[in-house]
């Protein structure tokens, strides 16, 4: 059986439609855990008393497979089901650090074959490696359902649903600030909302205002590479990263709002120095790691001011060439323009 995506696993929970075993598994680890609970809270929404119900074991300790299967197969008490999930899944490339042993094959075959009817089991792992013969087993023999990271589209998405569901509003302004800073952690991005939220009460509009001055930016790190080899006329070194950039999936749009937002810092420390405000006090007005507060002064005392001020002119300039379809429309056409402003600038 081919593994599933969130997509679908949340279409069939949405028809109330729960299967006997599922393995929930991939990178983004707090939509997996939601999954995880969400099919709980689906099998538990009668009542049915939870607590007697619902049993997680680790398999960071001995034996633990044995003992949740085992669970599997006792009847509920007091309920028609019952929910056992068997957490720190791990089968990876080799056997070093595998928790689902090759010795657990015929155990979990067993019952995998003739799954318990009253049960529902779910396997959450930090890895499975699909080639080995344990990893096929749980992939082909159970809904196995893949949390892949979300692309800066989908990112997007996801944060405004979130947003939705704490009965806020914001504008895609604001929005997309909220993304830009928050990275492409979920998990952050929705505490980051609930905080949001929250301080934006009574009217609960989340303005760009709010997230400038609550929400710590992590991804200017990321991407302040990029413009750091842009600004320093490193071509092979900036035509290579900013190709793995668009090859991984970044939205154009995105991508050019996070290059604006790293090049206006750098312009804004270099108005600094040029002030002659104290390096502390530069480094202070950073809502960085400090470790990353220092590449951005090394950065904008080598940059040149006016060529700062000409790139965030130029990046404006494809924002709107690229919203208005000038030059051609479609992601293809969006990229291409990326990339002639990059040679451009690194021409200059």
């Amino acid at each position: 059986m081919k593994p599933i995506t969130r997509n679908d696993l949340r279409n069939q929970l949405r028809r109330r439609e729960v299967a006997p075993v599922y393995t929930l598994f991939g990178p983004e680890t707090y939509l997996r855990d939601v999954a995880a609970r969400t099919i709980a809270d689906i099998v538990f929404a009668d009542g049915g008393f939870r607590d007697f119900n619902d049993t997680e074991f680790s398999l960071s300790t001995e034996d633990n497979l044995r003992i949740a299967l085992a669970a599997a197969e006792q009847l509920p008490m007091m309920a028609s089901r019952r929910v056992v999930r068997v957490s720190e899944v791990r089968v990876g490339q080799t056997s070093n650090r595998d928790t689902l042993k090759e010795d657990d094959e015929a155990v979990l075959a067993g019952y995998l074959s003739n799954p318990a009817g009253s049960a529902v089991l779910i396997f959450v792992a930090d890895e499975l490696n699909g080639v080995r013969r344990i990893g096929k087993l749980l992939r082909e023999k159970t809904v196995a359902v893949e949390f892949g990271k979300l692309k800066d589209a989908e990112l997007f998405e996801w944060a405004r649903g979130q947003v939705k569901s704490e009965n806020a509003e914001i504008d895609d302004r604001a929005l997309r600030e909220l993304v830009l800073r928050a990275g492409p952690d979920v998990r952050r991005i929705n505490t980051e909302v609930q905080k949001l939220a929250t301080a934006a009460l009574p009217g609960k509009r989340i303005t760009v205002e709010f997230v400038d001055a609550l929400v710590a930016d992590v991804r200017e790190a990321g991407n302040f590479e990029l413009a750091d080899r842009l600004v320093a006329g490193d071509r092979e070194a900036a035509v290579t990263l900013l190709k793995k950039i668009l090859d991984d999936g970044a939205e154009p749009l995105m991508l050019l709002g996070m290059l604006s937002y790293s090049f206006r810092r750098l312009l804004i420390v270099k108005e600094m120095m040029e002030r002659g405000v104290r390096r502390e006090e530069t480094l202070g007005a950073m809502r960085m790691p400090p470790s990353e507060r220092e590449k951005v002064y090394a950065a904008a005392r080598k940059a040149d001011q006016r060529k700062l001020a000409y790139i965030i002119g130029r990046l404006s300039d494809v924002d709107l060439a690229i919203k208005t379809s000038l030059g051609g429309g479609g992601p293809k056409a969006a990229r291409m323009q990326i990339e002639l402003l990059a040679c451009e600038i690194l021409s200059n």
